[in-house]
């Protein structure tokens, strides 16, 4: 199993009805996409899509925070 990574939105622009700016968001692993400067997440649709990875940075949570996050997804 992969681990869990979240990542946080700095730029919703061209997606203001999927992404909220400064949200952490999960991301579903997908090799090809990273190849291809995308990501994959788990947007406010619940469905994961692709986005451009510019539009993200990573979210680096303390160990306690990461497992509140997890625990409440």
């Amino acid at each position: 199993m992969d681990k869990i990574r979240f990542v946080i939105c700095i730029d919703n622009s061209d997606y203001p009805a999927s992404l909220e700016k400064r949200k952490i968001y999960e991301t579903v692993p997908d090799p090809a996409a990273g190849k291809l400067g995308q990501i994959r997440v788990i947007d406010e649709s619940g469905d994961d899509y692709l986005y451009p990875a510019e539009c993200f940075v990573d979210a680096k949570l303390a160990a306690d925070v990461l497992a509140a996050v997890v625990e409440a997804a």
